[in-house]
């Protein structure tokens, strides 16, 4: 049969392992990849962009989704097309909780459905759920590692230069912990394909003390920039990894 290729992230079959590290930005990519035992770049197309190496003998990828739900759904779709099977977002996410603050890492279990992606696969009422096995190995791994994670509900909406207006706000009294803009999507999506998927996520800002990420002076540290942002995203890079590892040794987790 001949080797076919996805459209869009340019892979095909054998491109790409079991497991897949998804971070929005493609620059994050080549960063995962860095602390993979071996890594080599597969494609980099219309910025989605994949490597693939190994980990403690562990076959592991990483794919950019971009910003969104829209973009997330596409390379996701097409990476379990080629044989990807579990999935980890590795990204950053603004906190609604007065006792989250930038630097720390959000372990999300599930997902409030405020994008029109994920209502395409499955109405609103279908929850937008993460693995429990995968939450499992997150959370193991960071303890293993001695990272302190929030574990909880996040939001992900669509549109982010309203993501600071009064009913994002309410989420927070509710108890949900966070917002970015990717989740809820790759849940759906994993449950309806029935695949794998969990998330860790670096918290960039503080939406409740008006400190989100946003416009900044020239060399102004800010957002991502920030030393603390920084150090969380290298944190739950090893966390992410180390969950694959924890999955693919105990087999009743997968």
């Amino acid at each position: 049969m001949t080797r076919r290729i996805q459209p869009h992230i340019m892979c095909g079959t054998g491109d790409v392992a079991k497991y897949v590290l998804l971070p929005g930005d493609p620059k994050r990519v080549e960063r995962i990849a860095s602390f993979f035992d071996t890594a080599k770049k597969v494609s980099d197309y219309r910025g989605f962009v994949t490597y693939t190496g190994e980990a403690s003998g562990i076959p592991i990828s990483a794919c950019s989704t971009g910003i969104g739900c829209p973009t997330t759904a596409i390379a996701v779709e097409e990476l379990m097309k080629i044989g990807a099977e579990t999935f980890i977002r590795v990204g950053t996410t603004g906190s609604l909780q007065p006792s989250i603050d930038t630097g720390d890492i959000v372990v999300a279990t599930s997902a409030v459905k405020w994008d029109g992606t994920s209502k395409t696969y499955a109405p609103i009422e279908y929850p937008a759920v993460a693995d429990i096995n995968t939450v499992s190995a997150l959370l193991a791994s960071a303890k293993e590692l001695k990272t302190p994670v929030h574990t909880g509900i996040v939001a992900s909406t669509d549109a982010f230069y309203v993501s600071d207006t009064k009913p994002t706000i309410e989420l927070g009294r509710i108890n949900v912990l966070s917002i970015e803009m990717e989740c809820s999507t790759l849940f759906t999506l994993a449950s309806v394909r029935g695949k794998k998927a969990g998330a860790i996520l670096a918290v960039d800002g503080n939406l409740v003390k008006g400190t989100g990420k946003a416009e900044f002076e020239p060399g102004e540290i800010s957002g991502e920039l920030d030393p603390r942002v920084q150090n969380a995203i290298e944190k739950e890079i090893k966390i992410a990894i180390g969950a694959v590892k924890l999955l693919e040794k105990d087999h009743s987790l997968t």
